[in-house]
């Protein structure tokens, strides 16, 4: 790969001038990279004052041609445009090569979501026998309870549950905190993973607040989390294809349903915009058409 000198700086720029995540901003230096990977792949060596539009045109039409699907072309378009923001705003080149690319149309894609009976299937089919029973179980209430995104999940800290007041609080995206109900149900399984299968946890130094941990006392994973769901889901016998961000779907559907205020719900997802949360207003067509016959006065 070719090795380009701004990288580093970039990099910089993310976490202390935008207040990126870690996650954010390895996919934007990714995104970076598979333009140098594509010039690396016909020979070619630009510097960054030397890429053209046509050169980022040619580009967008090579992770095409690889059969990269239009969400993930969308967002190596926005990574490319924000790196070539930062080189103009640093002055390092005098014109922006990204300022005439267009995204790929993206049609709205409804989020999956599960019913609450194939919730408590998913619940139901943990073995509270076994030492991570009551974790799970706990992880499965924390998601759908309080519509976690999963990295908010293996990050948060017994110090931000506040059991009394029954609220945790949440960093997320950008560090960003956010203060949020949470339920009788979900704390119940957290306060007996803590007091009787945590507690025999040899644990890590550095991992002491953290909730979740593995077998060896180190903090739970991204990917332990996804493994968790896709082996429950395999379990209790659902044929839909789920993951740790399913339950965050159906926690703002289930909401939005039962008519939660939208700015409520989107201070609970941690969403900036409310176009954002407006995606889970969707509602079948029975509950539609209950709506209209109940309150409309021409029903």
């Amino acid at each position: 790969m070719i090795n380009n000198p701004f990288i580093p700086a970039y990099k910089a720029y993310l976490k202390l001038e935008r207040a990126l995540s870690g996650n954010s901003i390895t996919a934007y230096i990714n995104d970076v990279q598979k333009l140098f990977q594509y010039f690396e792949s016909i020979d070619k060596a630009p510097s960054v004052k030397e890429i053209s539009s046509a050169d980022l045109k040619k580009f967008i039409s090579w992770i095409n041609e690889l059969g990269m699907l239009p969400a993930t072309q969308a967002r190596v378009i926005s990574g490319l445009k924000s790196f070539f923001s930062f080189l103009m705003l640093e002055q390092i080149i005098v014109e922006d090569p990204s300022a005439l690319l267009e995204s790929p149309r993206l049609g709205r894609k409804l989020p999956d979501v599960l019913n609450i009976e194939e919730i408590n299937g998913l619940i139901a089919a943990i073995d509270a026998s076994k030492p991570e029973g009551m974790r799970n179980k706990a992880i499965i209430e924390l998601l759908y309870g309080c519509g976690l995104r999963v990295s908010e999940l293996t990050n948060i800290k017994i110090s931000n549950i506040f059991a009394d007041s029954e609220f945790v609080k949440i960093v997320g995206k950008g560090n960003k905190e956010r203060i949020i109900p949470i339920g009788a149900t979900a704390l119940k399984y957290i306060r007996i993973y803590l007091e009787q299968s945590r507690v025999h946890i040899p644990i890590k130094k550095g991992y002491e607040d953290y909730i979740f941990l593995n077998r060896r006392g180190s903090g739970l994973s991204r990917i332990s989390v996804f493994t968790i769901i896709k082996d429950l889901a395999l379990a209790s016998g659902l044929k839909k294809s789920i993951s740790p961000h399913t339950f965050r779907h159906s926690f703002a559907t289930h909401l939005i349903e039962g008519g939660a205020d939208l700015r409520a719900v989107q201070e609970m997802l941690g969403h900036s915009s409310i176009t954002t949360t407006e995606i889970y207003t969707h509602l079948d067509r029975d509950y539609l058409k209950g709506i209209i016959n109940g309150f409309h006065p021409r029903s």
